[in-house]
Parts: C-alpha cells; structure tokens; sequence
C-alpha cells in the first residue's frame, strides 16, 4: 500500500464515514494488524467510538478480524481491506450500471446495498418500494413483485451475492473489550463459491417469500410516529425466514462488466459496430464460464455465436465468418481462433485486450502533457522496443534538437528508460550503444500512483474544500427548497411560493449556481480519471494472473 493509495483511503473514509471512522480506519491501514485495546491507545479515542467505527468498517466490508499471534487464546486483532475502500470511487457507476440494465428499481436496490453494506432482502425490498411509492402520484403504490423480480434479476446475474457465514473468532480472554465483534470476513469471490451467488432453490426461495403479496399501502405523511406499526413491521420481519441471510454488492462481477464494456467500445472504434456486436455477444456467452482473472474466454464455435446474435441484425452467416476472419487478422487481436470445429473456434483474448487498452492510454497521456510529437515518439519506442537517439530521429521525422530534449523529458518523468549495452567490460562510453525503451507494464505502474496522488486524491479535497467553504449557503438552499416542497405538497399559492424563493438573493443565486457547476465539473473528473484507474489496475491484475 503506496502513500498515494493511504492518502487516497483515507479521503473517501472521511467523506463518507466522517473523521472517527477516517482516523481509525488509516491508522489501521498504516499499523497493518492491532487488537482492540491497543488501536484505542494508539488513536486516544474512547473504547466505545472504537468499536462503532470497527462495526461501521466491518458492515460495509472494509475491515475483517481474526485470531491473533497467541493464537485463539490471545487478543482478537483487526486489519483492513483497502482495495475494499477504494471501491468507493465506482459507486457511482455501479449504481449508473444497475440503472442502465435494469432501470429505476434496480437503481435503488444496488444503491441502498451499497449504503449500508449488506441488507437483507426483505428489509431491502420493502425500502425500495417505500422509496418508489414516495415519488408515485397520490393513490399509486409500488408492487412488492417488481421489487423482487428486479432483485431476483440481479442475483441471477451476479451482481449480488449472498454474505459468506460470519467468521467465528473465538478468545478465552475474560476482558469484554477484546471480544470479537460481529461482522464477516472478506467475502470470497461467487466463482469460487457458487452457492453463495445462485441455485435454483434460492431463487424459488426468493420469490416465495412475498408469494401473495398485493399492492403496499402508501404510508401515512401526518409524521406522527405509530408505535404498533413499527412493532408490526418488526414482527413482520421476523417471520420472512430471511433474518441471518445477507445480500451484498458482487464488485467483482461489476468490475467484469466494465471490462468488457470497455473491450466492446474498442472494437466498435476500431472496426465497425456488427464487429462491437460480435464480440458482445462472445463475452455475454462466456461471462458466467469464464474464470475471473483468465487470460482468455472460453473457446466458442462459429456456429454458437451465430445462433446467439441478436436477430435484429440480420447477419448471414457467410458474413459472419467474414467478420470473425477480420477480428483474428486485425493487429490489435482482440479474438483470436484456437480451432477448425463447428465452423471454427474463437475466443476473446481478454488480456491482449487489456494491453491494448493500456497502451492506448498512455499513449494519450503523453499526447496531453508533452504534445503530439512526444506521443510520437513515445509510440514509436512501444513499437520498436529499442532505439537509438539516431534511430528515434530518424523513424519519427524530428530534428535532432528537439529530439534530444523530448526524450530527455520523457526520461526525466519515467515514462521512457534508458539501457546500457556495453561492448567491453569497463563500460566506456565510447564503447558503449545507448537505447531508449518504454517498459508498458512499470509504466502502467507510476501512472496508476499518479493517478491516485495528482487526480482523484486532489480533485476530492478540492471538493471537500469547495463544500466547506460554501456550507453556509448550500444550508440555506436546502431549507428553502424543503420549505417549497412543502408549499407545493398542501397547495400553496404562487405568491407564496415566490415569496419564498425570494429569500435566497441573486447574488446569493449567483454564487450557487457557480458552485454546482464547479461541483459537477469535479464529480465529471472524478469519473473520467476512475476509468482510466481501472483500465490500469486491470492490465496490472491481468499480467499478475496465470495464463
């Protein structure tokens, strides 16, 4: 764990957490493993924030704890899952995500997931269709079955899975502070555990539990609280069966999903969109078969991928074979051909894709800071491996002045290295060939941690500092707008509703507007430089896996 991703953890920490959680949470991450009692001392918070902050990491997955160095006798200790934590940077696009495939209620069962770190499913299908109802016109209500079969849905795709059994910790010490506290372990991964994610029998369960079960009744909006209903909401509850069976995010299929969205939108740049559509249809066969981190996906006949096309696209099959040549022929092979059977065999050669994508990315980081003929030149030097500054002159068309300095820029920053061949042992320079080369994975590498440092951990405190400075007015915005909603809900009169909206001034308004646009302007920037995060981290993962 770099300084970079520390700092990095702890933002989104405090961000979303408060500082309580922040301060442990870091001070967890830089300390690697502590008990208890001993990250209390070290933090001086009191006992009780300690744990709160502990239950509030272990909910959402950040945190996991086990048998110490005594073993099960000693003190429990507790260490942190920072790749957990960075996963808060994408929570905005796996909601987009949940939206785009399965609309508004799949929207707010991943949302509400991810907010509170694992739900049950009827406590989660109840809130979304109090959430849904709430913003239905007077007299409609959300049916508990849309919520379900959303839910089903998602299960049934991976993109939720069923919490691991809670770890069991056991001490022998008789101190309640070193007692373990409930929460799970790191969850396993649903290729591995199938039965966390999906049978045949969970589904059926699933639907079974609100088999019946008509429209809700809109909840009353006197704001009176009802002692009885919520005693019968709890009891209610209770006798779903599902009490002890938690649902969480799967980030890893998330994750999948945005790879080979990513793959799809190459292919359709480099080529056309039938060629994008093809190789879709490829990866949907393939994504449930095909384990995490292979190199490729699972071998499928051309005959497989012309039954499965959508028919939308009317695509004979001698064309077919002819867009399938044109894939395994293309220099970037994206789909590579591994047999002559059932038409012949194809796959999609996800870690070549990734590579690609990579080097496509860095190539446009250096056009954007050093310019074209940098990028140039840089490119060049990916291609040809190993050249010599007369080389690089000469292959780029740049004169030797500016050569000379572009590649001693480029040196500088580490984005080009320069190695030694000497031709006799003293290393003379005379006697020595000096060649620049690019390394794409090390590369990789330092622009991911210039990612963390430069963008993503400076754009969030410039928005954190944007927020704090403007708080005062961003308070006075709600409370008007809440006031008006109110209005607007008991029929009040225009004249009073401009009243209203009179109280903030126009420079007032002036101001606001101005912060929301520089608001959304960050937001926009958080997200473009998390696309390019995950296409490295990606690469980097795919070069670590076997092949």
């Amino acid at each position: 764990m770099t300084a970079q991703e520390v700092r990095l953890c702890g933002l989104l920490l405090q961000e979303h957490f408060g500082d309580v959680v922040e301060k442990v949470g870091t001070h967890l991450i830089r300390s690697g493993v502590l008990t208890l009692r001993a990250l209390a001392h070290e933090t001086k918070l009191p006992l009780d924030l300690v744990k709160k902050s502990l239950c509030v990491l272990m909910q959402h997955g950040m945190c996991a704890f086990g048998a110490g160095r005594r073993g099960p006798a000693g003190p429990v200790e507790y260490h942190i899952i920072c790749e957990r934590i960075l996963h808060m940077l994408r929570y905005p696009r796996y909601i987009y995500t949940a939206k785009s495939l399965y609309g508004d209620t799949g929207e707010l069962i991943v949302e509400e997931i991810l907010q509170r770190g694992q739900m049950t499913m009827s406590s989660t299908v109840k809130t979304v269709a109090d959430r849904l109802t709430h913003n239905m016109p007077e007299g409609q209500s959300m049916d508990y079955s849309e919520v379900v079969s959303a839910f089903s849905r998602l299960v049934e795709t991976h993109f939720l899975q069923r919490c691991p059994p809670m770890a069991s910790a056991e001490s022998s010490s008789s101190g309640a502070d070193n007692t373990p506290l409930p929460a799970v372990t790191q969850p396993t991964e649903p290729e591995d555990h199938p039965e966390l994610v999906n049978s045949d029998v969970n589904l059926r369960w699933l639907n079974c539990i609100y088999s019946g079960q008509g429209k809700r009744r809109r909840s009353s909006e006197d704001g009176e609280a009802d002692p009885r209903a919520a005693k019968k909401a709890k009891t209610d509850s209770s006798e779903r069966g599902d009490e002890g069976i938690y649902w969480q995010v799967n980030f890893q299929r998330f994750h999948l999903h945005f790879r080979d969205q990513a793959i799809i939108s190459a292919v359709s740049c480099k080529l056309d969109q039938t060629s994008s559509e093809i190789v879709r249809t490829m990866l949907r066969m393939s994504e449930v078969t095909t384990p995490t981190h292979a190199a490729f996906t699972q071998a499928l006949s051309a005959n497989e991928i012309f039954r499965a096309l959508p028919s939308s696209y009317n695509i004979a099959r001698p064309i077919l074979d002819q867009y399938l040549t044109l894939l395994v022929d293309d220099p970037m092979e994206f789909v590579g051909k591994t047999g002559d059977s059932g038409g012949g065999m194809y796959v999609v050669n996800l870690h070549r894709a990734l590579a690609n994508l990579a080097r496509a990315t860095l190539e446009s980081v250096v056009q954007e800071r050093f310019g074209s003929r940098s990028a140039r030149i840089f490119r060049l030097l990916l291609r040809k491996r190993h050249l010599e500054q007369k080389q690089v002159e000469d292959f780029a068309m740049v004169p030797a002045k500016e050569a000379k300095d572009m590649l001693y820029t480029l040196l500088s920053e580490n984005l080009v290295q320069l190695q030694e061949i000497p031709k006799t042992p003293d290393y003379a320079p005379s006697r020595t060939f000096y060649l620049y080369t690019v390394n794409q994975l090390p590369t990789a590498r330092l622009l991911l941690q210039h990612c963390y440092k430069v963008h993503i951990g400076n754009l969030i405190e410039r928005r954190l500092y944007e927020t704090k400075e403007n708080k005062r007015l961003l308070e006075k915005s709600q409370r008007i707008e809440a006031i008006l909603a109110s209005l607007q809900a008991t029929g009040a009169e225009a004249a009073q509703l401009t009243e209203v909206e009179e109280m903030i001034t126009a420079p007032e308004r002036q101001q606001l507007e101005s912060l929301r646009h520089h608001i959304n302007k960050l937001d926009s920037s958080e997200n473009q430089v998390d696309e390019t995060i995950f296409l490295l981290e990606s690469y980097i993962n795919s070069t670590q896996a076997p092949r």
